[in-house]
């Protein structure tokens, strides 16, 4: 694992997660594993429902499958890494797995902010320009919007993995996080930075500035559209069909903020306790987001309800 400065090859990465906090390795372990197995079954039941139920083969749900295959796989590219290091002592791996699992999870998280804002977009027509709804979101529009999302999610995570990769790293090669997080890697290169610093600042105003600029102004024209409908009635049933999506937006974007936002200790002693509480939320935030989505998408919205009770009957009725 260790190189010198100048000459060996890396052949791989120590990861730190919790090794400095032994005791919580197994709670978390036990913890983390039922949440993914949530994520899985909650975003798996909802992908089932979208492709079983015709009621839901609408622009819309075919977002919201997007969205849970997407959530899926973003999981299942560092949950099953991290649970595996809460039960091995030497917490390594190879720089081939790390540059897989760092492209993983950036265009998984790169392609959810896009496909969010394509998924607001749809409810900008669908409530402001209900008459046109079905010629502006036909299939010829809505399948390439989301396969534009998976490809430009793709895109940047490729250009941002192989910009990290291509640096060389000096001293013990330890990660002080869960997973290969790109902003961890880069703190180990001994090699100037700033292409990497600069193609970061470009994506993130592109997957994270744009979007949510792009989703605020629609739901500027949807809230005002919303407020014009006399009825009190019909203002609920407009709101409704967008409040799921809203909500998801609100606790994506918002832990994001909260994580990247908040300041930073100087205290030496302040700065470990906070160390350990970013990997914590970090940890969390990879979890979280992804089951609380279909949970959401469950409560809000009579029509998801509706198809999972048709599939658990119709399932009870053929046993």
């Amino acid at each position: 694992m260790v190189r010198s400065n100048q000459t060996s090859p890396v052949m791989g990465f120590i990861l730190l997660g919790l090794s400095a906090h032994p005791k919580l390795e197994k709670t978390f372990f036990v913890l983390i594993l039922l949440m993914y197995l949530v994520v899985l079954l909650g975003n798996g039941v909802l992908i089932l429902v979208t492709i079983l139920h015709s009621r839901l083969h609408t622009p819309m749900y075919f977002f919201l499958g997007n969205l849970s295959f997407l959530d899926i796989c973003y999981t299942t590219s560092s949950v099953p890494l991290i649970l595996d290091s809460f039960l091995t002592p030497r917490k390594t791996i190879s720089f081939s797995a790390c540059a897989v699992q760092m492209f993983l999870s950036f265009a998984m998280g790169a392609t959810e902010c896009v496909l969010l804002s394509m998924m607001a977009f749809d409810r900008y027509v669908a409530i402001c320009n209900p008459l046109r709804y079905p010629e502006v979101m036909s299939k010829a529009a809505y399948v390439p919007m989301a396969a534009g999302s998976w490809v430009a999610g793709s895109i940047t995570a490729m250009v941002q993995t192989s910009l990290a990769m291509q640096l060389p790293f000096c001293g013990d090669n330890v990660i002080n996080h869960f997973t290969c997080e790109i902003l961890a890697v880069l703190k180990l290169a001994c090699a100037d930075i700033s292409v990497n610093v600069i193609s970061m600042a470009v994506a993130n105003v592109i997957f994270l500035g744009v979007p949510v600029l792009f989703i605020s102004f629609s739901y500027v024209f949807i809230i005002s559209t919303i407020l014009r409908i006399p009825s009190a009635e019909g203002r609920k049933k407009a709101f409704s069909t967008c409040s799921a999506h809203l909500t998801v937006v609100i606790v994506f974007y918002g832990t994001i903020l909260f994580m990247y936002g908040k300041p930073k200790s100087k205290d030496p002693l302040g700065a470990d306790k906070q160390d350990l509480a970013d990997k914590l939320i970090s940890l969390f935030y990879g979890v979280v987001t992804p089951m609380v989505n279909p949970v959401i998408y469950s409560l809000r919205n009579k029509d998801v309800k509706a198809a999972v009770r048709h599939l658990v009957f119709q399932r009870q009725f053929t046993q």
